[in-house]
């Protein structure tokens, strides 16, 4: 068994934000000398989020729409009394996501489906540097 670790590291520009990184992923499981195992990535910080989704237009409205539903940014929130950073709905938005995913891999390809990519989510009320840790365990 085998431990590959790398940083993928960028700026995000505005909250809301939903990148797709699959090929930058897929970019390091082929760089690494693993044929088959686990992707795993993890972000640190408490506003930003890893999911899949069929990354196309619809789903790019459909997405934000939904989380402003569930979280909304006007809502009352416990952090903005003690933080007064005008976030909190972002920490909620990203712990209801999650800040990691693991994705299996088969033959250096990351075993996705047809219509499914990794995203990354940003949260926050601003843009940030972001980096997301994968770390390829495997053989």
């Amino acid at each position: 068994m085998t431990v590959d670790s790398q940083e993928l590291r960028f700026r995000t520009q505005r909250e809301g934000e939903i990148l797709d990184i699959t090929r930058k992923i897929q970019r390091i499981v082929d760089s690494s000398k693993l044929k088959d195992g686990v992707a795993t990535l993890f972000v640190p910080g408490s506003t930003g989020a890893l999911t899949t989704i069929e990354y196309e237009p619809g789903l790019l409205t459909d997405f934000p729409l939904a989380l402003e539903r569930l979280a909304p940014k006007d809502a009352p929130y416990g952090h903005e009394n003690r933080w007064h950073d005008g976030n909190g709905h972002s920490h909620v938005r990203a712990s209801m996501i999650g800040p990691d995913l693991s994705v299996p891999f088969l033959d250096k390809k990351l075993a996705l489906g047809t219509w499914q990519q990794i995203v990354f989510l940003e949260l926050d009320v601003r843009p940030r540097d972001r980096t997301v840790v994968v770390q390829l365990v495997g053989d």
